[in-house]
């Protein structure tokens, strides 16, 4: 399976479409109703529903046909579901919460010991005592922002936007 990096899905076609991750965990009841439960892929599967999208521009633009077009073009080139695409999703796409401002401290990717120099990408979603962690795997360019010890910073680090690892070019930084 090939990966198309550009052009991302249009948003103003993902923005209006049904959209997220889906998990597969099994739960198991027995007799006396206890329930045992499965957690079965370690990280979701993104999927959504274009159907909506197509119908609201229909009634906010009327332009949806050109949408119906875009969403041809995309399945055809694609092969149905045999290419993956960047698609972005309009309620997790920030390291923060929507209504906040992104900051370079919103999440912890690592602790430095003067000898790593690569951390994965990653945003964690808290309930109570639980939590759990999600790989960044195709940042947007130009969107990441690093801190180290409580500090910015403004160079000395690149992302790859193909798979979510921040690379320090002077790892004695982060000591």
């Amino acid at each position: 399976m090939s990966f198309i990096e550009t052009p991302r899905f249009p948003d103003d076609i993902s923005e209006n479409s049904i959209f997220g991750p889906r998990y597969s965990t099994s739960v198991i009841r027995t007799r006396s109703g206890d329930e045992y439960r499965n957690i079965n892929w370690s990280y979701p599967l993104s999927e959504g529903d274009l159907a909506f999208a197509v119908r609201r521009l229909i009634y906010s633009s009327g332009d949806a046909l050109t949408a119906l077009e875009t969403i041809m073009e995309w399945f055809h080139a694609c092969a149905g579901q045999g290419h993956g695409f960047r698609f972005k999703d309009h309620l997790d796409y920030k390291s923060c919460a929507l209504e906040d401002t992104v900051a370079f401290d919103d999440q912890t990717i690592g602790t430095g010991d003067a000898s790593e120099d690569e951390f994965q990408l990653i945003k964690t979603y808290t309930k109570g005592a639980v939590s759990r962690s999600r790989k960044i795997l195709k940042p947007v360019s130009g969107t990441v922002l690093v801190g180290i010890n409580g500090v910015n910073q403004s160079s000395g680090w690149s992302v790859d936007t193909t798979t979510g690892i921040v690379t320090f070019t002077s790892p004695r930084a982060m000591g």
